[in-house]
């Protein structure tokens, strides 16, 4: 593991965090300013970077600057005043993982650099599994039996079929096979037979002389003939049209074939892998796929797992397509927190890893910070995948269910009225007459102080979502509700509010 760098011209600083972090048995160096540190970076990297703000010459924020740009997964906490927020802000908008407010607890101040050492180690095994697999991500079981058949299948040319759902990266094992085989020097052709048009599909595969029908106007070279030697893929086999199924079962018979309009057979020297998402039991069934062709394709079943069965594979996958969409856009790669990532651990992802790929894709977009939360998903994920999920918040025994996000379901009051739908949230009245309906309630029922009650229930929601926007920050938190900073902390406290950052 590489040396934690801190950069302070304050001696006392470093010499503290450099006995702190000795005691965890973590390897420390240390810089009197930025510049030395930048120097240093041309030659060697940290494994997390801690950085004072304001110092003589360049800034912390320089410093992070440079950071960034060369090695944007690697975690550096800003350390600042209270008075500095800011810089504080500035930080974060340049990519820092956290920033330490000083004075600062010693403990949480470790417990901080823990947490950024753990990404950072996250980060460089991710980067690891990616050079180590470029073609095909996965860590979970039910993936590496996957890679067990392709090993145990690289030196043969016997014929595949893959099965699996949509999206789970059919044509990624295709390549995979390919590339592993004898026949990795030569072509590798992929056609998805449910795209091409019924009456263009032969020609796509066979070829055709020229004058061979309206508009063939020159001999024409089908897939057959470009992978001579290699590899034809051919994704939703199940899709093919049945007249020319059995012309594809003549090929794989006797390795002969025929252009459209030709009279000379053609020799093929192809490897054939085919997939689908579809039974093809079922279709030979119903009269819909030759049983012969199944028998025939079905030589080597190779099964793709969907991605709810390989949940433990979303964290990596998703730091993956972060980092390539980050790059095809000439952007900063977004981080997912960490209940963000647990969320979408937690989907079922019918599109599977394509979803996934087109889901990390909207997030590289359109997500506002750097560190993406629940609230930066898209609206739609949310609420269609948990339902009614509510934060509640106690009442003498009643839960008065609080929104934290405006596309929830239906809410129902204590008294077990429900709200009308989520457009009545958008009616500047509907949480007066929320208000109204449940004080009634808590009236009928005969309970007393009923002021007393809504009104913590009120502060402790309106300071749960300031805290939820300011990421648990409670300074930010306060500035944002108009209070100060004593008056929060004693109302955090009073009300027993978790989650907040010591700033």
């Amino acid at each position: 593991m590489k040396p934690i760098w801190i950069v302070d011209d304050d001696d006392s600083i470093r010499w503290v965090l450099e006995k702190a972090l000795a005691r965890e048995n973590l390897v420390t160096r240390s810089f009197t300013n930025a510049r030395d540190a930048m120097n240093a970076l041309q030659s060697d990297t940290p494994q997390v970077l801690v950085s004072d703000i304001r110092m003589h010459g360049a800034s912390g924020l320089e410093l992070l600057q440079t950071v960034k740009a060369k090695y944007p997964g690697l975690p550096v906490i800003i350390m600042t005043a209270f008075s500095d927020l800011e810089s504080a802000v500035a930080a974060f908008q340049g990519g820092a993982f956290e920033y330490m407010a000083k004075p600062f607890d010693l403990d949480k101040a470790v417990e901080l650099i823990r947490r950024a050492l753990d990404e950072s180690l996250r980060e460089s095994s991710v980067e690891q599994s990616m050079s180590e697999t470029p073609e095909i991500l996965g860590q979970a079981p039910a993936m590496q039996d996957v890679f067990r058949a392709i090993g145990r299948l690289s030196q043969s040319n016997v014929t595949v079929m893959i099965t699996g759902e949509s999206g789970s990266g059919k044509e990624l094992v295709a390549r995979a096979l390919h590339k592993h085989s004898p026949r990795a020097s030569q072509p590798f052709i992929a056609l998805n037979t449910a795209a091409i048009p019924k009456d263009l599909l032969e020609s796509e595969l066979f070829g055709h002389e020229r004058g061979a029908f309206t508009g063939a106007q020159t001999t024409r070279r089908g897939r057959f003939e470009q992978a001579e030697g290699g590899t034809l893929f051919l994704d939703e086999i199940g899709d093919m049209p049945f007249d020319l199924q059995t012309r594809l079962l003549r090929v794989l018979s006797d390795g002969h074939f025929y252009r459209v309009g030709g009279h000379q057979p053609m020799k093929a020297n192809v490897r054939v892998i085919a997939a689908t998402h579809q039974n093809l039991e079922t279709r030979v069934k119903d009269g819909l796929f030759r049983e012969d062709l199944y028998h025939r394709l079905n030589v080597i079943r190779l099964r793709l797992p969907s991605l709810r069965e390989r949940r433990e594979d979303i964290p990596l996958l998703t730091k993956y397509f972060l980092n390539q969409s980050a790059k095809q856009l000439g952007v900063d790669v977004k981080r997912m927190s960490e209940p963000a990532l647990q969320f979408l651990s937690s989907l079922d992802f019918p599109g599977n890893v394509r979803q996934l790929e087109n889901l990390c894709n909207w997030i590289t977009v359109m997500a506002p910070g750097q560190t993406v939360e629940m609230p930066d998903l898209p609206q739609d994920l949310v609420p269609a995948t948990v339902g009614a999920v509510q934060a509640s918040v106690a009442i003498s025994g009643h839960d008065a269910p609080v929104s934290n996000h405006e596309n929830l379901p239906n809410a129902t009051l204590a008294n077990g009225s429900s709200v009308p739908d989520k457009s009545a949230y958008r009616s500047g009245e509907s949480w007066v007459s929320l208000l109204e309906a449940e004080a009634t309630a808590m009236l009928a029922e005969g309970q007393s102080e009923v002021i007393d009650k809504l009104g913590r229930c009120f502060e402790s929601v309106v300071i749960k979502a300031a805290l939820r926007h300011t990421h648990g920050r409670k300074n930010d938190a306060a500035i944002r509700l108009g209070i100060g900073r004593n008056t929060i902390t004693r109302k955090i406290q009073e009300l027993g509010i978790d989650g907040v950052k010591d700033e």
